[in-house]
């Protein structure tokens, strides 16, 4: 293992050309594939890493790769010529049938003709190689691994993939660890890493504490697509990934919330300590990372993105156009109370709060995960400090979900959890959401019209969901 992880060889010339006919055909069927829909048309190779020498018996390679999938300019703006993505390819003669659902391709051509490329994580020397790595603090070309040194990393610990991720990939060490491997790369400071660190210099119970991180420093032109701004990212760091204690016996709250509907259970007291567990992740980051105030001008602007994506969605998808007076009402509200002076405290926050992102002990307490943010949104825009209401909003919105995915439907009991999650939020922050509710409104329409065109696009069947709620919002200010 030790010189697995002290390599620093790069990949053969043409090694990307002859994967790309196998990596059009198999990156798109991935669940964490961003670009679907759209076809591939190239790659570029953006950092390339041996990790196990590709003429021994299972080699091993770490790519960067970015997938061309050319769009049409709008607005005068150039096109995205693609996202990157994090790969990790293993190299065998054949591939053993434990691993036949790994399988990327046969390579016919280049520096692996005749060799069987698949997806590494599914192999137990490869994911061992990389706890390893973070373990020694190895240094492996421009890959970085990195560790707290105040926890331990033990060794022969049993990985296995996790099959039930969405976005990007991760591997439970025994039950002591998880290693989330992002897919989707962007250079920058992630908050996956950046937010769950300040949480834990400040002593946060409720987010685990990352033990380890893996980086890549990659040169400023290896990165030519990453735009130029006020804010230039070229030549930051890519976080790769994040490992973490695995919180055994946990349960995921979108799971707990279905079990509990499923037998006519209360759900309410969960959601009180839900609330608490918000808010005191909330308090914390507010200790942690510098605040900002919101006038006139930043409120505006956050109005106004909300109206555009209202129309833009009303174009879209022809069952919202009935409410787009009302729904707009909802926004137009806010920009009247920050026209008259009206100001709100922003702060860091979660960016994509929802049951699915919590976590509940055997012992009751409740978890935060996953502070990515909404992958689909820039880097920059994720680590804005927003209002604290956004997350509340959030949860507030799946409670609902939860309750709208029942047959039948059970929204006495969305009511009885959002109200409990706002009085156990209030509890622990000595504020209510409730007594904001013009800001509330707003952000819980801005998500219910983005559910609109997700279901629309992606689960035409769930669209009766969210527009039970746009009914509601488009109607009211008033939440519970």
């Amino acid at each position: 293992m030790s010189e697995a992880v002290t390599r620093t060889v790069t990949a053969p010339p043409g090694l990307l050309a002859s994967l790309d006919p196998l990596l059009r055909e198999w990156l798109p069927r991935q669940r964490w594939f961003a670009g679907k829909g759209r076809a591939v048309t190239g790659f570029t190779l953006v950092e390339a890493t041996e990790l196990l020498p590709a003429t021994s018996k299972l080699g091993l390679y770490h790519l960067l790769v970015r997938a061309h999938q050319p769009v049409a300019p709008t607005h005068g703006a150039p096109g995205h010529p693609g996202d990157c993505y994090q790969l990790l390819i293993g190299v065998r003669e054949a591939l053993p049938p434990r691993l036949a659902p790994a399988l990327i391709g046969h390579v016919p051509t280049g520096p692996l003709a005749g060799r069987t490329v698949y997806d590494a994580l599914h192999d137990t020397r490869p994911a061992e190689l990389l706890l390893e790595a973070l373990r020694t603090q190895a240094r492996v070309g421009r890959l970085r691994f990195e560790r707290d040194p105040g926890q331990d990393i033990r060794t022969g610990l049993v990985p296995r993939v996790v099959t039930a991720e969405q976005s990007n990939s991760s591997l439970v060490y025994g039950d002591t660890f998880i290693l989330k491997l992002l897919r989707r790369i962007v250079p920058g400071v992630n908050p996956d890493l950046e937010l769950p660190l300040a949480l834990a210099r400040e002593g946060c119970p409720r987010v685990p504490a990352p033990t380890a991180w893996l980086v890549a420093d990659i040169a400023p032109m290896a990165d030519p697509v990453v735009p130029a701004g006020p804010v230039d990212l070229a030549g930051q760091p890519y976080v790769l990934g994040v490992l973490q204690p695995f919180l055994q016996g946990a349960s995921d709250g979108w799971e707990l919330a279905l079990r509990e509907l499923a037998k006519g259970e209360d759900f309410g007291a969960e959601a009180r300590a839900l609330g608490r567990a918000t808010a005191e992740v909330h308090t914390a980051l507010a200790r942690a990372l510098p605040t900002v105030t919101l006038g006139h001008t930043q409120l505006q602007l956050m109005v106004d993105g909300m109206i555009e994506r209202l129309d833009a969605a009303v174009q879209a998808v022809a069952a919202l156009r009935p409410y787009a007076r009302g729904l707009r009402s909802a926004f137009t509200a806010l920009g009247d109370l920050a026209a008259e002076g009206r100001t709100w405290t922003a702060q860091r926050v979660h960016g994509d709060l929802h049951l699915g992102q919590c976590l509940r002990s055997p012992s009751g307490e409740w978890w935060l995960i996953d502070f990515e943010g909404e992958p689909a949104r820039p880097l920059a825009e994720r680590r804005m400090p927003q209002p604290a209401v956004r997350d509340v909003a959030g949860m507030l919105r799946s409670f609902d979900y939860a309750a709208r995915s029942v047959d039948p439907p059970q929204p006495d009991w969305a009511e009885t959890c959002r109200s409990a999650y706002c009085s156990g939020y209030a509890e622990a922050s000595g504020r209510d959401p409730r007594t904001d509710p013009v800001l509330l409104r707003a952000y819980e329409t801005d998500k219910a019209i983005y559910e609109v065109v997700y279901e629309a696009r992606h689960r035409p069947d769930w669209l009766p969901v969210p527009l039970a709620a746009i009914e509601r919002l488009a109607s009211t200010g008033h939440l519970t």
